[in-house]
């Protein structure tokens, strides 16, 4: 086995898969190196969505666009917190990324109509999208040994669907026949985050590029000042590769690393729901060689509540659409509503850490999430669990909001009068407490009947039983660790290069800071900054 490659780069998910291609593209001999026994990450589990503005098929659905629009948009939600020069790389690099991947790896990226971007209103935001973009369906079968070697998402599923073939990536989303879907899963064409992950690695197999599974990087090999390789542990004992020019860390956030989330996070994330390889090698290995850290507070935060056993493999689900749409609210130990519960999932996070100061603790967790029958009939719950059919056996119904206040332990008087007040609001057709519905974005992920109007996301509750599911914090993963510069390479805690050491993704202080511009908001980055890295890598070779 060959120890030596002009590029080494760790993790397979969207930021180290880019890496990779652009680097082998640009003539580099490129080893890449992945954990887990499967390849793709935490890309691989969600839903593909790629958030680049500017892209060059926003045309094709006739949205104009601009850097300076994109520029101020996501500056306007930054507090004055983010890195100009990372934000102007970013917005510079992701459509020549873009343009790159489609012609040189098989993407086929197209825009998704319509789609909001998070904060739509905000200067320069985009109420009818086109920023975020998507793969179409991939056939696993042209992956040959690796068909079945991408790890599966316990999260959605029906994996032979694209996002926009659900009411989560469109308007009115067309749904396939039974018979298509039956001759997709014949062929074992994918969706999603699959997709994209699908067509990445295709296009590294062409190029004679395989990953190397279960080599779980331990350090990074130092010499006359600059990275030189990694030493990583595998099922045959240690092992030392050398690198060239230089080592791409793509190892993903430290969300499932309790000792890191207790030491650097601004308040808990206890239900993750990346893929659990993701303890913070990467940030671990860049802190033992002086590497400055950067937005250590933050997570991708997102909604997330405990299954039974036996619902997915990770007992877990987020909960996105199923707080938006209509005859639902979320409520507080107290009972009370405390946000707009159709406002983007990052912004949760912030909602779920206030404290309250007088008892110490968390005023909004845990949280619950309060519907009646009229919202199982129409909708469904968690779990999956499909709309119009009796409720799942560990969800309990109770005849009246006193009794289900006080079997969950909510004062029922507060609760009562939140949902009144809740109703009388919904009757006007207006939510004056929290604004909800008021955004394109609420709208957008509410009911798929209505997501151009309030009626997307306001209905009374008032159809017996009620029903109450507890929420807490989790998150799509960290997004703090070492600091880098606008070509992605890693900075010292003096703001110096540290020579041949490059981060991309969840494992890189993100350029975001603590915003989350629209759906694809972390893929995005993750992959412009992996492109970044590995053009550097290769001298503009690859571009």
């Amino acid at each position: 086995m060959t120890d030596e490659y002009d590029v080494i780069v760790l993790g397979t998910g969207a930021a180290g898969l880019t890496a990779a291609v652009t680097a082998a593209r640009g003539g580099a001999r490129v080893g890449l190196f992945e954990k887990a026994r499967e390849v793709g990450g935490t890309t691989a589990w969600s839903g593909g969505h790629v958030w680049i503005p500017c892209n060059p098929h926003q045309a094709a659905i006739g949205v104009s666009d601009s850097k300076e629009e994109a520029f101020t948009y996501i500056m306007s939600l930054s507090r004055g917190l983010l890195e100009e020069r990372l934000i102007r790389a970013y917005l510079d690099a992701g459509p020549e990324m873009v343009e790159f991947l489609d012609r040189e790896a098989g993407t086929e990226f197209h825009a998704v109509p319509d789609f909001p971007d998070y904060h739509p209103e905000h200067p320069g935001g985009k109420p009818g999208g086109g920023r975020t973009i998507e793969c179409p369906l991939f056939p696993f079968t042209e992956l040959g040994e690796w068909q079945h070697r991408v790890t599966r998402t316990p999260y959605y599923p029906n994996e032979h669907l694209t996002m926009s073939e659900t009411s989560l990536g469109a308007v009115v989303p067309e749904v396939p026949s039974e018979e298509e879907l039956a001759r997709r899963a014949a062929n074992d064409e994918r969706g999603r985050g699959q997709a994209l992950v699908g067509r990445l690695l295709k296009a590294l197999l062409d190029l004679g590029v395989q990953p190397q599974v279960e080599h779980r990087a331990r350090e990074l090999v130092v010499a006359d000042g600059r990275v030189r390789g990694v030493r990583f542990e595998t099922p045959q004992g240690p092992r030392e590769v050398r690198a060239r020019r230089g080592v791409v860390l793509a190892t993903g956030g430290f969300e499932w690393n309790e000792e890191y989330k207790r030491a650097f996070l601004r308040g808990p994330l206890t239900h993750p729901v990346s893929v659990p390889t993701n303890t913070g090698d990467g940030l671990y290995m860049a802190m033992k060689v002086g590497a400055m850290l950067g937005n250590m507070r933050e997570a991708w935060w997102i909604p997330a509540a405990d299954l039974p056993e036996g619902i997915n493999s990770m007992n877990r689900a987020m909960i996105n659409a199923d707080r938006t749409r209509p005859r639902s609210i979320m409520v507080n130990r107290k009972g009370r509503r405390f946000t707009n519960e159709a406002a983007n999932y990052n912004a949760f996070g912030g909602a779920f850490h206030v404290e309250d100061v007088t008892s110490f603790d968390y005023a909004n967790l845990p949280s619950w999430l309060i519907f009646d029958q009229g919202y199982l009939r129409a909708y469904g719950t968690i779990g999956p669990h499909p709309a119009g059919e009796e409720p799942p056996a560990w969800l309990k119904g109770y005849p009246t909001l006193e009794a289900l206040a006080e079997d969950v332990g909510l004062p029922a008087d507060e609760l009562v009068a939140t949902v009144r007040r809740w109703n009388e609001n919904v009757a006007n057709g207006h939510d004056p407490d929290f604004g909800r519905g008021e955004s394109a974005h609420d709208r957008w992920w509410g009911d798929p009947a209505y997501k151009r109007d309030v009626r997307g996301t306001l209905g009374p509750i008032d159809d017996p039983p009620y029903y109450a599911i507890k929420v807490v914090s989790g998150g799509l993963g960290t997004k703090g660790g070492p600091r880098t510069d606008e070509h992605a390479r890693v900075l010292d805690l003096d703001g110096r290069v540290i020579e041949g050491l490059y981060a991309a993704g969840n494992v890189m202080a993100s350029p975001f800071g603590m915003t989350y511009g629209g759906a694809g908001g972390t893929l995005g980055p993750a992959m412009v900054f992996g492109y970044l890295a590995g053009r550097h890598l290769t001298d503009g070779k690859a571009a």
